[in-house]
């Protein structure tokens, strides 16, 4: 049997699997729910979460998993379309997993994150909240995000029309995002309306300068090929940084597309490279090479500029970064005269944004190449009220520290998805600062972590802020002030 015929059987195996699960006719789509799914109700009352519809649609929905109190689904057929549905403006909306929300139009997208934050906080956390303030929308809702991460696949992502076609279907190579919950499955982009040009037109040439010359792409089941990852970084200034992973060192062809590239487009800032041949495509561990220009970029926020590296986190939407940080530094509140902490500071980008407004501000982050970019941009920004600490939070940040570094009259705390440690928020309750502004960018998190600190502190401002368009993801920051 050939691959096409066992291609075939796997598509109609799976249909025939799905024939056997319910269809309910004739429901109406009541809610956008968590991770972009709307959600519907079933006749026996079960929850349904679907990928395809909008709020206000009337479908028929497909089941293919049912758990004891939801299914998940599809919808197999519309009756009637939501007034609040638009035209996706990308080809490639409904496979590639990037953009959930195109379908729906902006002012209902941000209608749900804000009732998703408000939500987690009452129903999730018990938290009585001040008058809320409307969600800060973003000004671009496409081409905002200043950095993009492409893979290399020698054998694209097909779909079940293509499978089921016998035309040829030519170049199986594809540059472009994993298929939502597919490890090896890569969508070929022929256009992503997320990252503003030249990302575009890097990635189409890239791609078909290595499909003219022979440069073999990643096969990931195999573990073979040359061309692993492609990520374009670009700044507000127009900095532009661009890096190819390689899974092998071959130089002759490497040095082939990295001048294409030089030449190709002059505006790119830093070119570099990685030879990464282990399992995984990540480059923290890897050594990065500059071919052309410089190893960094510059990004420019209220007078103030920030290195960037090919490993620096930076908040991927610059202008609502911006806006974020303002909000973050309104609801501090501050005078000159307050020791503030900025903890799990990253770079250091909040702490040196509101230390011309403070006495001083003391950062604490977990890994040590943020803390020495966080440093060299403090230097770089001649800011001397800012000090930076690397270690784990929960260990770092205890007595000794407070007894050595100063009592906090204010804390900003910006934690990961996962919200901060129980032993974290015990030290913040230990040391009882006048004001906590929690920044997060998951709000159910975010709740439980307001909940154990609940009886000292009452949330006296909230300010839910889009820092994603077309997707679900929103950003969350609040003001804590003691009881």
């Amino acid at each position: 049997m050939n691959a096409w015929h066992k291609l075939k059987r796997s598509y109609f195996c799976a249909m025939s699997r799905r024939n056997k699960k319910q269809v309910f006719t004739n429901v109406e789509v009541i809610d956008a729910g968590a991770k972009g799914k709307s959600v519907a109700k079933a006749p026996d009352g079960r929850v349904i979460f679907l990928p395809n519809a909008v709020p206000g649609d009337v479908v028929d929905i497909q089941t293919y998993k049912k758990r004891k109190a939801y299914y998940e689904g599809k919808a197999i057929a519309f009756h009637k379309l939501s007034d609040k549905r638009v035209e996706a403006v990308c080809e490639h909306f409904g496979t590639c997993g990037g953009c959930k929300w195109q379908h729906m139009a902006y002012e209902h997208q941000l209608q749900y994150k804000q009732k998703e934050v408000t939500n987690n906080l009452t129903r999730l956390g018990h938290i009585e909240l001040p008058e809320v303030t409307p969600i800060l929308g973003s000004k671009k809702q496409y081409f905002y995000r200043n950095k993009m991460e492409f893979s290399f696949s020698d054998s694209r992502w097909l779909t079940f029309d293509e499978i089921n076609s016998d035309k040829d279907l030519g170049d199986r190579n594809a540059l472009g995002f994993h298929i939502p919950g597919m490890w090896d499955k890569i969508l070929d982009v022929k256009k992503c309306h997320l990252q503003a040009n030249p990302s575009n037109d890097i990635r189409n040439a890239v791609k078909s300068f290595a499909i003219e010359n022979g440069l073999d792409f990643f096969n990931t089941r195999q573990q073979s090929g040359l061309l692993r990852t492609l990520m374009i970084r670009t700044t507000s200034i127009g900095e532009i940084m661009v890096l190819i992973q390689f899974f092998k060192e071959d130089k002759a062809k490497r040095k082939m597309l990295l001048d294409f590239l030089s030449e190709e487009f002059p505006q790119i800032t830093s070119l570099q490279y990685v030879i990464n041949e282990k399992a995984n495509d990540t480059i923290y561990d890897q050594e990065v090479i500059c071919y052309n220009g410089r190893d960094h970029i510059f990004e420019e926020m209220e007078g103030l500029r920030f290195k960037i590296n090919a490993k620096s986190f930076y908040q991927t939407n610059s202008d609502q970064a911006y806006e974020l940080y303002k909000i973050t530094r309104e609801f501090a509140g501050l005078t000159g005269n307050e020791l503030v902490y900025d903890l799990y500071t990253g770079t250091g980008t909040i702490a040196q944004f509101v230390a011309k407004q403070a006495k001083k501000v003391i950062g604490i982050e977990s890994i040590p190449d943020a803390i020495t970019a966080a440093k060299e941009n403090a230097q770089l920004n001649t800011i001397e009220n800012v000090e930076f600490y690397v270690g784990d939070m929960k260990s770092v940040f205890n007595t000794k520290f407070i007894n050595t570094h100063g009592q906090p009259d204010v804390i900003i705390t910006d934690p990961p998805r996962d919200g901060m440690h129980k032993d974290v928020v015990q030290q913040l309750l230990n040391i009882k600062p006048n004001k906590i502004v929690y920044v997060s960018c998951n709000s159910a998190t975010q709740a439980r972590d307001l909940a154990l600190m609940n009886d000292i502190y009452k949330v006296t401002k909230m300010q839910a802020v889009d820092m994603f368009p077309q997707t679900h993801h929103v950003e969350n920051v609040v003001l804590l002030e003691r009881r």
